[in-house]
């Protein structure tokens, strides 16, 4: 089911190929680039699906201040860091094969499916290396983003702290100067850092020989305070162990003390630690703090660190997705043999004739349909951002400049509505699966529970939505948002052109007519926070209008390869379902924001008192 999803997503719908005929993919071509996910899907197969329920129950527990995790977590990160995938996209002097980045989202889609809590903490180590490569020194780049790309080392990003989650203006945790010359390093000016981070992934654990920790700390001014805001946060490389300045690992570990374990809903393969900076437990060269390298320019770490959000954020989006399909499989093959009930008939149920698959009804069908547009419509989001990643990679002038300012308008929504409909698309396979759904003898409430982490994980609806109608349509005039539009437009267009997609074209068109309205009145007088009260039901109709283009996008392609068939198309019947029963709800979400309604804004404390 997936594999077939995947192919017409890649090759029917986004063409993928054409990228083999741009220099930097000239290499590839689809055999390569079908090669490529056969290893993945027979590795999650193997190694990655049937530890699912093993990671759950095996949680990753502290002995001895060392973080044990069960032996197949270990033999799944070896058999992950052997196919190459942390580096699949990366330039060949890298390690690296050179894939495009689609093609390397499109592979995670079988391991994010088979068990995200053995591959949760990958994609943390490929974006930990990202930054380094965009931000780091030459020398940064090559001890650390190189060893983590091969899998000898793994990575992580170190932002929240126990009393400041999402506010990262109010982080506590200082990196003051280490001797007179903490600026001659070789891996960068070498500071001493103390301080707490919290929710943590893989912050500790024996999977590699060393984890690069890269940490958000604030170096205090001359009066030793702290500076306010996030203008004066600077970012850190802080490594498990010590390394020299040729990369090799010294032997000692550095002042990094895991001071807990978080046991969470979902996700529970993943390590998730408390750390502690600096508390003196491993004193370095007799002092206490711990070794970290700055990256980039002080008081610029929450920009450097936003290149490893922003690429985290469309991975999660992936990952809610990829949770969503497994529900979605799971809950269709229960209702293909599960027998209850009978066809309703012109004369009422014939209570003499055999039960039926509850496929069978109605309601399933649409529990079914609404998973299916869910699941696969989160992935078409994920995947047309990472084909975006790679338009500028690939592209020059104008075209990589508009695929860039749609990346970044796009990476919210991307984020925040596949993780919430998925949830959704996990929650209906519960449903659909009936009391037997809530227990453990079946998949499906684990798939629920590690999936509604993603609502949280880098960044909360809330704070997505509040980037996305207070800045990202905002921004240059709402150049990005116009670039949106024309592209919406031409897809309504070729639409209409088409018996099979017309209505659908038609109901896009007028969504997207309400969906500009709705963000100039908003912004009616420029009151942000009147503007923004409503932030989140905006989020919620921008996401299903965008999806219901990408719906009308692979209508369009199933056209063109299912001919007569069209309307038999498992793609088609989706996206039906999309336009007739999830387009209607945006009018809803609308309404309140171009309203500038204050129900929410003005409710008082005492309100919920009462």
């Amino acid at each position: 089911m997936l594999r077939n999803t995947i192919d017409f997503m890649l090759y029917e719908w986004l063409r993928v190929d054409a990228l083999s005929g741009q220099g930097r993919y000239a290499d590839h071509s689809r055999e390569t680039f079908s090669a490529v996910l056969d290893t993945a899907e027979r590795i999650a197969t193997e190694k990655f699906a049937p530890f699912n329920r093993t990671v759950d129950t095996e949680e990753p527990r502290l002995v001895d201040d060392r973080v044990v995790q069960p032996r197949c977590a270990h033999e799944a990160a070896a058999a992950f860091v052997e196919s190459g995938m942390l580096s699949a996209s990366q330039d060949y002097e890298m390690g690296g094969m050179q894939l495009p980045c689609v093609v390397e989202m499109a592979a995670h889609v079988f391991f994010a499916k088979a068990s995200i809590g053995l591959h949760g903490g990958h994609m943390l180590t490929t974006a930990n290396a990202n930054l380094l490569l965009a931000h780091g020194t030459a020398r940064q780049r090559d001890v650390f983003a190189r060893r983590e790309l091969s899998g000898e080392w793994f990575g992580t990003m170190c932002l929240s702290e126990p009393q400041a989650g999402s506010g990262l203006s109010e982080i506590l945790t200082r990196a003051v100067p280490d001797g007179v010359d903490h600026e001659m390093d070789p891996l960068g000016p070498r500071y001493r850092l103390t301080g707490n981070k919290m929710w943590i992934s893989n912050g500790d654990h024996e999977l590699a020989s060393n984890i690069v920790h890269l940490v958000l700390a604030k170096i205090p001014g001359p009066d030793g305070r702290l500076p306010p805001g996030v203008r004066g946060i600077s970012l850190f490389i802080v490594p498990e162990h010590l390394v020299d300045g040729n990369g090799d690992m010294t032997g000692e570990r550095n002042d990094i003390a895991v001071a807990g374990l978080n046991h969470k809903l979902g996700h529970r393969g993943v390590p998730n630690t408390l750390l502690n900076f600096g508390e003196g437990r491993y004193r370095v060269r007799g002092t206490a703090g711990a070794v970290g390298y700055l990256v980039g320019l002080p008081g610029e770490g929450l920009k450097c660190m936003f290149h490893m959000m922003n690429e985290a954020r469309i991975v999660i989006g992936l990952y809610a997705a990829s949770i969503g399909y497994a529900g979605f499989q799971s809950s269709f093959e229960y209702s293909r043999t599960r027998l209850q009930g009978r066809r309703m008939t012109a004369g009422g149920k014939d209570s003499a004739a055999p039960p039926v698959p509850i496929i069978a009804h109605a309601d399933v069908r649409r529990m079914l349909l609404a998973q299916k547009a869910y699941a696969e419509g989160g992935l078409a989001l994920g995947l047309y951002c990472a084909r975006l990643v790679d338009e500028v990679r690939v592209g020059q002038g104008a075209p990589a400049e508009e695929a860039g300012r749609l990346l970044e308008l796009l990476t919210p929504v991307a984020k925040s509505w596949a993780s919430e409909w998925c949830v959704e698309a996990n929650s209906l396979a519960i449903q659909v699966l009936g009391g037997y759904g809530y227990t453990r003898d079946y998949p499906v409430e684990l798939f629920w529970r590690d999936n509604r982490l993603n609502m949280i994980h880098e960044g909360t609806h809330g704070i997505q939505a509040l980037d996305l109608l207070s800045r990202k349509v905002r921004i240059d005039g709402g150049s990005a948002l116009a670039l949106l539009e024309r592209r919406v437009r031409a897809t309504v267009r070729a639409g209409l052109g088409a018996p099979t997609t017309a209505s659908m074209a038609r109901a896009l068109q007028a969504s997207l007519d309400k969906l500009l309205r709705t963000t100039a009145a908003a912004w009616v007088d420029g009151d942000p926070e009147l503007a923004t009260a409503n932030a989140t039901p905006y989020l919620q109709g921008f996401g299903h209008v965008v999806v219901a283009w990408l719906w009308l996008e692979m209508a369009i392609a199933a056209t063109r390869s299912a001919g007569q068939a069209t309307e038999e198309h498992g793609k088609m019947r989706a996206a039906r379902y999309f336009f007739q029963y999830e387009l209607p709800k945006v009018d809803a979400w609308l309404r309140v924001v171009a309203d500038r309604d204050r129900t929410c804004l003005e409710a008082a404390e005492t309100c919920f008192l009462q």
